[in-house]
């Protein structure tokens, strides 16, 4: 068995096996990757459209993904941050009831067993089991009330370094033609290695949600050239020669 799927046997002695899909890390960094190849391939292009000198084209892709990784960084710190805050004044209520009212306490856990089908006595019994140890019960009451596990409340500061760099990573593939040439053959290499790019995150996500391989590469494949060929379009029209 993976070290991250679980399993439980049924009533036949049959395993299931199921992955544990809460852990979202490397998820969220594949996402990340896509949010940065698709912001960055749109604004490279769009800019190379314009037919300005290669400097000005590696210029907007840096800024691109240093503006939009400090971005996505900032909403991940402080979205998480909130978050965090939240779930940890709930927390703290909870711990207030559990050592100032342990009685109620005690009653709504059994309660709450109770309307899980578990037969009164025993989920009386459970409730008063759970609340004997006070750090069980903050966690017990915390996971059946709230929903939250109290030692996984997770890290705004490792969320906002893993957004950005998962978004610079995404946002550099773009830009790196322009780097070591210039003109149509970069503007080539930027399209081929971003086509690279949506392909290998179509397949991490096909892999995540357990979906068609071919479908998944397919529809990142396309998302990136519509973001891609509508700004290289405009820029096109716009036929800015900047030197």
């Amino acid at each position: 068995m993976a070290p991250h799927d679980t399993a439980h046997a049924g009533a036949s002695g049959i395993e299931h096996h199921h992955r544990n899909i809460q852990g979202g890390a490397a998820r969220a960094a594949v996402f990340g990757v896509s949010d940065g190849l698709v912001s960055n391939i749109a604004l490279v292009l769009g800019m190379a459209g314009a037919g300005p000198a290669p400097g000005i084209v590696r210029l907007a892709g840096m800024v691109g993904l240093l503006g939009g990784a400090f971005s996505m960084s900032a909403g991940e710190y402080v979205s998480m941050k909130a978050q965090s805050e939240l779930l940890q004044r709930e927390l703290d209520i909870e711990r207030v009831e559990i050592i100032h009212r342990p009685d109620s306490e005690r009653r709504e856990l059994a309660q709450i067993y109770r309307g899980r089908g578990v037969d009164a006595e025993v989920a009386d019994r459970l409730a008063a089991e759970m609340m004997s140890d006070p750090d069980l019960a903050l966690e017990t009451h915390a996971r059946e009330e709230l929903g939250i596990d109290p030692g996984e409340l997770g890290s705004p500061g490792h969320a906002a370094v893993t957004s950005f760099g998962a978004f610079a990573v995404g946002a550099l593939v773009p830009v790196i033609p322009w780097f070591f040439g210039s003109g149509d053959a970069a503007l080539i290499a930027s399209i081929v290695l971003g086509a690279i790019a949506a392909i290998v995150i179509g397949v991490a996500l096909a892999r995540f949600t357990e979906r068609p391989v071919t479908r998944s590469a397919l529809r990142q494949l396309g998302i990136a050239a519509l973001a891609a060929g509508i700004p290289y379009a405009i820029g096109s029209v716009a036929n800015v020669s900047i030197t």
